[in-house]
């Protein structure tokens, strides 16, 4: 998929040879030479992220930044700062207005690159959780969120104690969150899930542990530190070893010895986004599971589902990307029940649901629409990924026979799928974006059925 990335510079040069780079990587790309132009396209093009030049031809792009995140509009933008300048004094300046990150160039192609996929991978995460929230406050369910907010822990890992307390010692100044030493193996222990840090700060080598990297990977694969926020501490410039770092799920990078009082802003950064993203997460599993899904399936109900697809329908509009939307239908599901019982047809169910969860991106959305009728939505994917999708989910559905028990005998299950991609061209009333498409792959489901079911039918105008 495409991400829009505006470049701001006033040199032509440099905007072309950052077009050309991000082309390269298939990224489309905006240009803006002034600052004036930069805060138009940031409001009207909604850019994923802004490559942002220090030095503009009428506003200072650090007052750029500011500008960008003091508008409700634009505030969510990830912002990176691109200069000649290096000096100390500019970078905690650019950090203090809001940037995400400080480049100095020449650039580095490979940091560059894989600072720019973590970035979009840490937004796209939080945009997913913001827009099931706001589907959510539709429904106006919340009882309020507490205005506590639980000071921030920071886990210090290094090769040794000894750098990790140097570590400690220079940050305690500027730093409020609460700062611990923690050797490789305690940061992996089973009786630490419950008190994982908001941020770890990993070094580049851990003795006998090994690289950092594998730490990073070891923490992004576990539950309880999936989320946190993690600076991989580098011994000297290696954009090799920075750019692993980051596609293993680094978040920032630091240069040991780093800045105490930079080092102390992104910390402060990271430990707001990750409790912020952690409010979000919890508001939807803890509200939004009890008040919108199905009870047998624990699916999102028809109610949710549909809110949720005029959001989604809506913001591809704006951003001009497309989402495909499955209407899936049981085959000869009422044969089941009329002759085995309505309990081995909430098994049915409830075993559909399963395979089709499993089969899934975390980032679809699959809801239980109908009695035997589902809805999925897949965000961001073109007609080819949508179509494997939907081949996919027929051939899991139809693997193995669901075991009934009882005494009765495993079923044969199988399912139709209507597929259609969205927006259609032809549509323009933002209110009946996601409904038409809907309607298109209603009408696919009736195609797939008629022409003898267990089968994937795409629907017109896709």
């Amino acid at each position: 998929m495409n991400e829009s990335i505006l470049i701001v510079d006033d040199l032509a040069t440099n905007r072309i040879i950052l077009k050309v780079k991000l082309n390269a990587a298939c990224y489309q790309t905006l240009q803006a030479s002034t600052g004036a132009e930069a805060l138009r396209l940031a409001r009207e093009k909604q850019p994923k992220l802004i490559l942002l030049d220090m030095v503009l031809p009428d506003v200072p792009g650090i007052e750029i930044c500011r500008r960008v995140r003091a508008d409700p509009a634009t505030r969510h933008i990830p912002i990176v700062m691109i200069t000649a300048a290096s000096d100390r004094v500019s970078r905690l300046a650019a950090l203090e207005a809001g940037a995400d990150e400080y480049l100095t160039k020449p650039l580095n192609d490979v940091v560059l690159l894989a600072r720019i996929r973590s970035i979009l991978r840490a937004r796209q995460n939080e945009t997913e959780m913001q827009l099931r929230l706001e589907t959510w406050g539709e429904f106006d369910l919340s009882e309020g969120e507490t205005p506590f907010t639980r000071p921030g822990r920071v886990s210090l890992i290094a090769a040794d104690t000894a750098t990790a307390g140097r570590w400690r010692d220079a940050l305690a100044p500027h730093v409020s969150a609460r700062m611990d030493i923690l050797s490789p193996s305690e940061a992996l222990s089973p009786a630490l899930d419950g008190l994982a840090p908001d941020l770890y700060l990993i070094a580049e080598t851990l003795g006998a542990f090994g690289s950092g990297q594998r730490l990073i990977a070891d923490l992004r694969a576990r539950p309880a530190s999936r989320h946190a926020a993690i600076a991989f501490v580098l011994q000297r410039a290696d954009p090799d070893a920075a750019a692993m770092a980051l596609d293993f799920g680094a978040t920032d990078l630091l240069s040991d010895p780093f800045d105490p009082q930079e080092t102390a802003l992104r910390i402060a950064m990271h430990v707001s986004r990750k409790q912020r993203a952690d409010k979000l997460r919890r508001a939807v599993s803890d509200g939004l599971r009890l008040a919108v899904t199905d009870a047998l399936t624990g699916l999102y109900n028809r109610r949710y589902a549909l809110s949720y697809l005029d959001r989604l329908a809506n913001r591809a509009r704006l951003n001009g990307t497309r989402f495909a939307v499955m209407v899936l239908d049981l085959d000869r599901f009422k044969t089941v029940n009329d002759t085995l019982g309505h309990a081995a047809g909430d098994r049915v169910l409830e075993t559909l649901a399963q395979r089709l969860r499993e089969n899934l991106r975390p980032s679809d959305l699959i809801a239980r629409i109908g009695g035997e009728e589902f809805l999925v939505v897949l965000p961001d994917v073109t007609i080819d990924s949508a179509s494997r999708t939907a081949e996919r989910l027929c051939r899991a559905v139809g693997a193995a026979p669901v075991v009934l028990g009882d005494g009765h005998e495993p079923v044969e299950v199988t399912i139709s799928v209507g597929l259609a991609m969205g927006p259609a061209l032809s549509v323009h009333d933002d209110g009946e974006i996601g409904r038409e498409t809907l309607a298109r792959a209603d009408a696919a489901l009736l195609a797939a059925k008629t022409d003898g079911r267990n089968q994937v039918t795409i629907g017109s105008a896709a």
